[in-house]
């Protein structure tokens, strides 16, 4: 359960796709409350160390790809397969969404190996869903995975799942405040990738102004814009992951926790 929005994952389902077909998978748990306090989501915590383990062991990389909703996730997922499924390891990916198969069938039809985990009332994936998912999946080893997580600028970005990289997404139709609105994500991830620059002329967006405010919130934090219409900025975003799955960026983690400096969490 979230301790911040009393949302819960008791009753996700995961679908494991296998050809031209797919099983459904019942997620049973007893529900929990977790208290806030200053060792704030240790049981996640202890999970995701769990997961972070087995994809160094098994020489993965994780992508933890976070994002308002309508953002282009799914489409950057596609629009990467489809360019890159030459030169980069083989990709898998766990679809997170409260409902519907609808993204997990389009990175299939990309031709993506995926497993779609869809939350129910659950605001947002965790490490236990990770890792009963990672479990369907089953990745190759020195394999590249996508955690899409669901369309949501809060909570997704206080759980850890064990990922090597974070990436916050949001698109130039989300407008200019967003970094600043929603500061933990933008925080607590090493690329921010802003989508739709095909239609920032035709939208009030400052890309200078977002740069800036993304500056103040995380100084190390790289800013790429790109279209996954176009694929505008693709070199940028290949080269990104290039370096992220090379030998010696493989196993950092993009997890930034600053929960245990604070209680105290502050929400538009």
């Amino acid at each position: 359960m979230c301790t911040h929005c009393g949302c819960s994952s008791d009753k996700a389902i995961l679908t494991e796709f296998e050809s031209d077909h797919h099983r459904h998978h019942h997620l049973q748990a007893e529900p929990k409350t977790l208290h806030l306090q200053q060792a704030l989501l240790a049981e996640n915590d202890d999970i995701a160390n769990q997961n972070r383990t087995g994809f160094q062991t098994q020489g993965i990389t994780c992508i933890n790809l976070m994002g308002t909703p309508g953002a282009g996730k799914t489409a950057l997922l596609e629009a990467t397969l489809s360019a890159f499924h030459n030169d980069l390891p083989s990709i898998a990916v766990l679809e997170g969404d409260q409902q519907t198969l609808n993204d997990a069938k389009r990175v299939q039809k990309a031709g993506g190996q995926v497993v779609q985990i869809n939350t129910g009332t659950g605001c947002h994936l965790d490490a236990d869903l990770v890792k009963t998912g990672l479990e369907k999946l089953a990745p190759k080893s020195g394999s590249l995975i996508f955690i899409e997580n669901v369309g949501n600028l809060v909570c997704p970005a206080l759980f850890d799942l064990g990922e090597s990289h974070r990436i916050a997404m949001m698109a130039v139709t989300d407008g200019n405040d967003k970094p600043e609105k929603y500061p933990h994500l933008f925080s607590r991830c090493e690329l921010v990738i802003i989508n739709k620059a095909d239609l920032v002329e035709y939208v009030d967006f400052d890309l200078s102004t977002v740069q800036q405010a993304i500056a103040q919130l995380n100084p190390h934090a790289e800013v790429l814009l790109l279209s996954t219409k176009t694929l505008l900025g693709f070199d940028q975003w290949r080269n990104w992951l290039f370096t992220a799955t090379s030998t010696e960026n493989k196993y950092s983690t993009g997890y930034i926790d600053s929960r245990k400096t604070s209680t105290t969490l502050t929400y538009d």
